[in-house]
């Protein structure tokens, strides 16, 4: 067994792996104790340093996606809005030409109604007239009971007053209920102007008192009778007041 030779303060001879691995160690342990005597802010300003330093990327991809879609709703939305504005005019349109057709329809109504309206009036007119005609054109006898009553009724319309009892009265007196009488020897004959028919009128006072509607003939009985019983009104009231020559 061999002897421990080593002197007392003396160390063993190192070899170069050994020196090279307490190097690694002795700087492995700097490196530690270093570390862990760093302050805390140290670490924490290196990693913001290092973080803020970094450039930060964004994708573009979904802003676009948003822009995009605000963009679509907001065209959709305006597409709406012309859409019912579009609505709104066409319904506005058809309105004013519906209004517009009940217009010409009540103007068509009414221009229809109102000839059947004048026509209803006309036939009324024509139905009055034709009474009047059937009244004037009524069928008398020809005789002077006929010839009275016909005159009377003429008077009638015309607001003549006179009775039926006053004519025939003063036409006897004054003709003897002939039609075709002339007085020749009174004044008037004398003057050139005889009194002539039932009534015995002269010509200026037929004239003057000739009623429309009958003969402009002296002669004729009817218009004889009419126009001395407006002469007889007009001085007398009637001619159911002359009992004599008038």
């Amino acid at each position: 067994m061999t002897k421990n030779t080593r002197t007392p303060g003396h160390s063993p001879k190192l070899t170069k792996l050994h020196k090279l691995s307490v190097a690694g160690v002795a700087t492995l342990g700097a490196a530690t104790l270093a570390f862990s005597l760093a302050p805390s802010h140290t670490q924490t300003t290196t990693s913001d340093a290092a973080i803020s330093a970094a450039p930060v990327a964004f994708s573009q991809q979904p802003i676009k996606n948003v822009q995009a879609s605000v963009t679509d709703q907001q065209a959709g939305a305006s597409l709406k809005t012309q859409a019912i504005e579009a609505q709104k005019k066409s319904a506005d349109a058809a309105a004013k030409k519906a209004a517009e057709n009940v217009r010409k329809v009540q103007a068509a109504s009414r221009s229809v109604q109102r000839p059947a309206i004048e026509t209803v009036a006309m036939k009324t007119y024509a139905t009055k007239t034709y009474a009047a005609q059937t009244a004037t054109t009524k069928t008398y006898a020809n005789n002077l009971d006929g010839w009275i009553r016909q005159s009377l009724d003429i008077m009638k319309r015309r607001g003549i007053p006179g009775s039926y009892n006053g004519l025939h009265r003063n036409i006897m007196r004054e003709s003897s209920g002939n039609p075709m009488a002339i007085n020749g020897w009174d004044i008037n004959a004398i003057n050139g102007i005889p009194s002539k028919g039932l009534l015995q009128v002269i010509p200026p006072t037929f004239k003057a008192y000739h009623v429309p509607g009958t003969s402009w003939n002296i002669y004729d009985p009817v218009a004889n009778i009419t126009a001395a019983a407006n002469y007889a009104a007009d001085k007398y009231g009637s001619m159911d007041n002359v009992n004599s020559a008038y």
